[in-house]
């Protein structure tokens, strides 16, 4: 009988949109040189792993598909991203892309309907079966109505973050895990 974790073992899971919520949206960001943290965003991380929440991010990257860059361009930066945060006490725990377009020209990255491109639910459906996430205790952060719509059809709150700082937005909406006591 497979080990399935019990509601005790579940924890919840802060899901990120990258572009717009982690860095600032440039378009097509996947070069370190290039990468700019939003305010707040590394804090925001390190506090929520401190509360014990899992941190997912889930991004599409259809520049992939676009043939702008490679899928290695996008590990080599998430690799940069976590190493960054871990000068903070920050951790992802994992990170999901979507590469796939309608419109790709590559024929490896073109699909009508990508299951995994937000609004499709397809990324965050794959953290819920891989992690032992308490889905109704879960958020997503994101910053188009897309990230939202992936949220409500994969069963997690969609929270849109308008712009600024991460960890103020967060406090404001009383989302932001208290600090650590003692």
């Amino acid at each position: 009988m497979p080990d399935i974790p019990t509601a005790a073992a579940l924890r919840p899971a802060l899901f990120l949109d990258r572009d717009g919520v982690l860095n600032e949206d440039k378009g097509y960001v996947y070069r370190w040189a290039d990468f700019r943290w939003i305010a707040g965003a590394r804090e925001t991380v390190a506090a929520f792993n401190r509360a014990g929440w899992l941190v997912i991010v889930v991004t599409n990257q259809s520049g992939v598909g676009r043939g702008y860059y490679r899928e290695a361009d996008v590990h080599a930066l998430h690799a940069q991203m976590a190493q960054d945060l871990a000068k903070v006490g920050g951790r992802i725990d994992a990170f999901y892309h979507a590469p796939h377009h309608p419109d790709a020209p590559m024929d490896a990255y073109r699909h009508p309907d990508p299951p995994d491109r937000k609004p499709n639910p397809g990324m965050i459906l794959r953290a819920l079966s891989d992690w032992p996430i308490d889905k109704a205790a879960s958020i997503l952060v994101g910053d188009k109505p897309s990230d939202l719509e992936a949220a409500l059809r994969a069963g997690v709150r969609g929270v849109l973050f308008p712009g600024g700082d991460l960890a103020v937005f967060l406090a404001a909406e009383a989302l932001l895990p208290a600090p650590e006591v003692g």
